[in-house]
């Protein structure tokens, strides 16, 4: 258990929020048993004072989602109730801080810690300076901006928080009065004057004020974007990584405010408030309490833009990079939802699920399109009777049933994919598993097709469609097809299987869980297309592709013989067939020449 703010916060840094059960409140650290509930003024103005409090006090932290219990007349922290990261909006939170608290507390972190079933926020106010007071204004418990003609001092005693007595505040400002050397008056205006030099009429703030190395650059910035009228700051600057950060708003109320962002090596960019909010929101959905920004990064100017540029209100698209979910897409539809998909990349990462299912099975070759997709709201899913028997309906019709009838059409036989029997996956309300079995005048298995929808479990946090088509034994698939026909498949037949599975496991596989088009993402979505061979020979060794795929067209391969290739595409699921197909041959020839097939191009496919 942790004894001190140290190792409490290292605790909540390493996401084990449970290791604080049993610490009592003290003077550095307090629990919430619920988050602030920020509609309320009164909330607003509780959160406020907590902050200012530990700032005035020497530091601390707040921890929200644990509820305590009274033994002794002490607050124990007793249990952790968790939170729902889509109710906790920790952006709103940092920026009622900035309103709210005067001076801004330096290097004040929110964030989740834990897991699902144990979420909690934290708010970290580290140790400031000793000689600075911070207030906030008199609470009054209504709604509105906070006054600037009140001010009240919070402050920590032992495990709870008091205002400063209206006479100790008297006699701080009358020391001070004395320190200045001037008559009461004259010392008054003077501080008045310092605090409203360089400053708008509005809140008396500088623009840029907070971040002293990059202010002069920050309020050129502002200069620049003038015609704009992006109103006056509402609070000091910030940081986010390494960008700078300033909420800007016009006295006028009803009129949108503005974010003013600079990011090094992009020109500043001023953002309509309700765009940032919508940018906010789409990144709070990232897990594990990541900050929304440094997730889905920040907004990314038009080619060819290299000055200062404004994204209105009623913008429609913007453009993000810079964070961890890569480069990507904010959209707004017709019905004012935003949206954020990824713009098309390729790697060679494979993702922890890219061997699911494959359990006792040693096909002779399988062709892979699984796609990874990572909603929000993915634990809530279920798959119901009705949906499971409108994929048994569709499953003979689908892409991928066509693609297994083709590879025989085109050898002169009519093995149609038409019947489709559960497993050998697991069926429940979590997943669901079908197969089409072609088999040789014996019975053995030749040609294969499968699908599979997996939603998440403990190991798992996404959900999973997987689309394989397996030969299983180019025997058996010789003897069914008939005599004189060769079962080596082509280039261009692997691609052809390919694009039908992956259109099967992006479109019509995810439908069995509810409507795609209704979820958010939590991380980019991504596509993984693999070519493997997986049954070994009479010596135990891996047959090579070129045994049962034509790899000619690719050229030679430097990097020598291989059993497989995969290449994993992040991109949305959903797309016309022309776009997905210009795409996978990108990909293709991306996955093949980091393989060895140097001289492959797009061309040649």
């Amino acid at each position: 258990m942790p004894t001190d703010l140290k190792s409490a916060l290292a605790a909540l840094d390493a996401h084990e929020p449970v290791s604080l059960l049993g610490l009592r409140e003290t003077q550095w650290i307090d629990a919430k048993g619920g988050p602030y509930q920020l509609a309320d003024p009164k909330a607003v103005e509780e959160l406020a004072k907590d902050v200012a409090a530990f700032a005035n006090g020497g530091g601390g932290v707040i921890v929200i989602g644990i509820a305590t219990r009274l033994e002794h007349d002490e607050e124990i922290l007793d249990r952790i109730v968790s939170l729902d990261p889509t109710r906790v909006n920790l952006d709103q939170i940092r920026k009622l801080i900035r309103q709210w608290v005067t001076p801004v507390p330096r290097g004040v972190r929110v964030k989740w810690s834990g897991d699902d079933g144990e979420r909690v926020v934290f708010i970290d106010v580290p140790a400031q300076p000793i000689d600075t007071l911070f207030v906030v204004p008199a609470p009054v418990g209504k709604p509105g901006s906070p006054r600037t003609d009140t001010v009240a001092v919070p402050m920590r005693d032992g495990d709870s928080t008091h205002w400063l007595p209206r006479s100790e505040i008297q006699q701080l400002l009358s020391a001070g009065v004395r320190a200045s050397g001037m008559p009461t008056a004259q010392a008054l205006t003077e501080l008045v004057r310092q605090a409203v030099s360089e400053a708008g009429p509005g809140t008396g703030l500088r623009v840029g004020q907070g971040l002293p190395d990059r202010e002069r650059e920050m309020r050129a910035a502002y200069e620049q974007l003038a015609d704009a009228g992006l109103g006056e700051p509402t609070g000091e600057a910030w940081a986010q990584g390494a960008a700078a950060l300033q909420d800007l708003r016009h006295e006028v109320d009803g009129e949108p405010g503005w974010v003013l962002c600079l990011v090094p090596g992009r020109p500043p960019v001023a953002v309509a408030e309700p765009v940032w909010q919508a940018l906010i929101e789409t990144g709070r959905r990232a897990p594990s309490g990541q900050d929304p920004l440094a997730a889905v990064g920040f907004p990314r100017p038009p080619a060819g833009t290299d000055a200062p540029w404004v994204i209105p209100a009623d913008a429609r698209r913007v453009d993000l990079d810079g964070g961890s979910w890569g480069p990507g897409r904010l959209t707004c539809s017709g019905r004012g939802v935003w949206g954020w998909q990824p713009i098309p990349h390729f790697s060679l990462d494979q993702g922890r699920s890219a061997e699911i299912g494959t359990g006792g099975q040693t096909p002779a070759l399988r062709l892979r399109a699984l796609v990874n997709l990572p909603w929000a709201e993915a634990r809530a899913l279920e798959i119901n009777k009705s949906r499971r028997t409108q994929l048994e309906q569709l499953l003979p019709h689908s892409a991928v049933a066509g693609a297994v009838t083709l590879l025989s059409r085109r050898r002169g036989a009519e093995l149609p994919a038409a019947r489709w029997e559960r497993g050998p996956f697991g069926n429940s309300v979590r997943s669901a598993g079908y197969t089409c079995t072609i088999a040789g005048p014996d019975g053995t298995p030749a040609v294969k097709a499968s699908v599979m929808v997996a939603l998440p479990t403990t190991m798992e946090s996404t959900v999973v469609a997987c689309a394989d088509v397996l030969i299983e034994s180019p025997e058996a698939w010789a003897a069914a097809i008939g005599t004189g026909w060769d079962t080596q498949l082509g280039l261009d037949e692997v691609q052809a299987v390919l694009l039908s599975a992956w259109e099967t496991a992006a479109e019509l596989l995810p439908e069995v869980v509810g409507d795609p088009a209704a979820l958010s993402w939590a991380a980019p979505p991504t596509t993984e297309l693999r070519i493997t061979c997986e049954q070994p020979a009479d010596n135990g060794v891996q047959p090579v592709l070129d045994s049962l795929v034509d790899m000619t067209p690719l050229g030679p391969n430097d990097g020598g013989a291989r059993s497989q290739l995969a290449v994993a595409i992040t991109v949305a699921p959903a797309m016309d067939r022309a776009e997905r197909q210009r795409l996978l041959r990108e990909a293709l020839v991306h996955m093949a020449q980091a393989f060895g097939y140097v001289d492959a191009e797009v061309d040649l496919l």
